[in-house]
């Protein structure tokens, strides 16, 4: 791994649903704020720091939903693996066009449209400075996108998950509809789980927890906040033991 920068961490995972891309819309892509994200990617990527993303593809087709009406579940997350990979090419499409090199690596081989998943050919691509996404979570069905940014977090090594929010953190109870609802600043792995906390799936978190990589919560509609924990500054909650 490379020398580290003035940031707190010099090789870290942002994983985001699908949904963070849809903006004021109910489905879909927003262009804008694909955009505004890959901004916020750029200022941590001129900061010396190396950044993997996973994006979810709720936006466009949830696995779990096509399941409850009636699809069989493995076509219904193969499906919604595919929409990840959608996700992740208008991604790249925005980053290139800041003038970002990336990847979209696939864990589904479609060499047409994306790199497959070769974890030592991603490791290079992180030490050249370029923005790794993978896609199509973790090729198998059953498994989310949280669980598939936990293990590409450990495979490439990184030191810390970014989970970027509509929240700035974690809370005991839903802030948008109970007015008292606190944040914590910092939550062990055991308690997001006994809790119920909501982090990420209890698969993600227990892998998280095995490997010892922490957990920051934090709001990705705050805009330079990514960048400022990065900095050490800003509201978050990271998730540790």
């Amino acid at each position: 791994m490379t020398p580290k920068s003035d940031a707190a961490y010099s090789r870290v995972l942002l994983k985001i649903s699908g949904e963070a891309l849809m903006g004021d819309t109910g489905f879909g892509l927003h262009p804008p704020t694909v955009e505004r994200i890959a901004r916020e990617v750029q200022s941590v990527h001129e900061l010396g720091v190396e950044v993997c993303m996973v994006i979810g593809g709720g936006n466009i087709f949830r696995g779990l939903q096509g399941s409850a009406q009636g699809m069989e579940r493995t076509t219904a997350d193969y499906m919604g693996m595919l929409a990840t990979v959608m996700n992740a090419l208008a991604m790249q499409s925005s980053l290139e066009g800041l003038g970002i090199h990336s990847r979209v690596i696939s864990a589904i081989t479609m060499n047409e449209v994306a790199e497959p998943y070769i974890r030592r050919r991603a490791v290079r691509h992180l030490e050249k400075k370029r923005v790794c996404i993978f896609a199509a979570g973790t090729g198998n069905p059953y498994f989310t996108t949280d669980t598939a940014a936990t293990l590409r977090a450990s495979e490439m090594s990184c030191e810390a998950i970014f989970k970027g929010t509509k929240v700035d953190g974690v809370y005991d109870k839903d802030p948008e509809k109970h007015a008292d609802a606190k944040r914590y600043d910092k939550v062990t792995y055991d308690e997001v789980l006994a809790q119920h906390l909501g982090v990420m799936d209890a698969s993600a978190i227990a892998l998280a927890r095995d490997n010892k990589i922490p957990i920051v919560v934090f709001s990705l509609d705050e805009p330079g906040g990514f960048k400022g924990i990065l900095a050490g500054e800003g509201t978050y909650t990271i998730v540790k033991d």
